[in-house]
């Protein structure tokens, strides 16, 4: 089968090869975005059902300090890309596709209007204004003589190109879109890809009987540490464990192995804490007296399902409360990660985020090996990425068109 040629190709339809497909298109280039999926930005469109959380107001080298992995630095250092294309760009982005921008006040960036799916109907229009063409339901399937396979609706189809942006996703939610399926082929192509693991994920937690009462229930007001890394965020217990944007803060370092402690009470010194707990209980419970003491019954739930036995000690009782140790049975999976560490490495990426074993093949977004806290960061570097990596491939375009004069 002879392959149809492009100048540019995009395959991935996500907020990363969006954004490759626009740098592109605005070099004056003509550009093809294939999409597996029968809509694009599937998972995007999920990520703001709850309010899309499209950037965090912060100084952008704080920002970029969140990022870890090896693509965080080393020769392709997407710190330094979040640094040049960080916050104020996202925010100044998405206010020229006309959407309303407002910050929370934990200093996360939110639409007006919340939702994500306004931004993505306008900026799909600007794209194809500018000739960007889209096709759907285009699954890529590999490489063959140089071209680019995919599996369609009308049969196969091979696709060739100049300049080739990769922006299939990480591992995470595989029903969306980010199935890793590109990374068998793309490993028989010589590129180095670390192995995916959950990120940003729950963790599972082998309840007794007695806790189906509160799955469901947020647990606010708590602090945990894990490591260096701590977090006050709200999280929810759940039937298989526990979830939420507390839990993600600190996913990282809780997935690695490292020890957690909850403190039930964070506002309260150990000793007014035992003065407390030393007041006479009198005829109540010990489940009515510490929800008396601590004042919610999700927290007093969590202190006698990973707390016993309680001390009798009042000073005892108090250190127990203020470092609970957090059992669980690990981390969720990648099916109900939010995002996914691994990757392609940094060893396999020019600075321009160009595949070394493929040369004119670049990369973007989720598939490459990073990972960051929810918060705005994962979302700001797939844009930063997609944006670096459409305006290295619109270069070796011109350079091509130069070449030919």
């Amino acid at each position: 089968m002879t392959a149809k040629q492009v100048p540019a190709l995009v395959i991935g339809a996500g907020p990363a090869g969006l954004m490759a497909a626009e740098a592109i298109a605005a070099a004056g280039h003509r550009v093809v975005v294939t999409e597996a999926m029968p809509t694009p930005a599937r998972k995007f469109l999920m990520a703001g059902k709850s309010g899309l959380n499209l950037t965090r107001d912060e100084p952008a080298p704080d920002f970029a300090a969140r990022l870890s992995g090896s693509a965080a630095a080393g020769g392709c250092d997407l710190q330094a890309l979040v640094r040049g294309f960080g916050p104020a760009e996202v925010s100044a982005w998405a206010r020229g596709l006309g959407i309303e921008l407002f910050t929370g006040s934990t200093g996360r960036v939110f639409p007006v209007g919340m939702k994500a799916s306004p931004l993505l109907r306008a900026w799909l229009v600007r794209l194809a204004g500018r000739g960007v063409a889209l096709r759907t339901r285009w699954r890529w399937s590999g490489l063959t003589d140089g071209a680019h396979v995919f599996a369609t609706p009308e049969g196969e189809r091979r696709i060739a190109a100049r300049a080739v942006v990769l922006a299939f996703g990480g591992a995470s939610w595989p029903r969306l879109g980010s199935d890793a399926a590109w990374v068998a082929p793309l490993r028989a192509a010589g590129v180095e890809i670390a192995p995916f693991r959950p990120a940003n994920m729950g963790l599972l937690v082998d309840w007794s009987p007695e806790m189906a009462r509160f799955h469901g229930v947020a647990v606010k007001g708590a602090r945990l540490t894990a490591g260096a890394a701590d977090s006050r965020g709200e999280w929810v217990i759940t039937r298989h464990g526990i979830e939420g944007g507390g839990i993600y803060e600190i996913a990282a370092a809780l997935r690695d192995g490292a020890a957690t402690r909850v403190d039930l009470a964070p506002d309260l010194t150990v000793e007014a804490l035992a003065a407390r707990l030393a007041r006479p209980r009198g005829r109540l419970s010990v489940g009515n007296w510490l929800r008396r003491v601590l004042g919610d019954p999700a927290r007093v739930a969590l202190l006698l399902e990973w707390g016993r036995p309680l001390p009798q000690d009042p000073a005892a009782l108090a250190r127990r409360i203020k470092a609970l140790p957090l059992r669980h049975a690990g981390p969720m999976g990648l099916e109900r990660a939010i995002s996914s560490a691994g990757g392609i490495t940094a060893a396999a990426l020019t600075p321009d985020l160009e595949l070394r074993a493929l040369p004119g093949v670049f990369a973007a977004g989720e598939m490459l090996d990073w990972e960051a806290p929810t918060g705005g960061y994962l979302l700001t570097t797939c844009l930063a990425t997609g944006r670096h990596a459409g305006q290295a491939a619109a270069r070796r375009l011109g350079q091509a068109q130069s070449a030919v004069r």
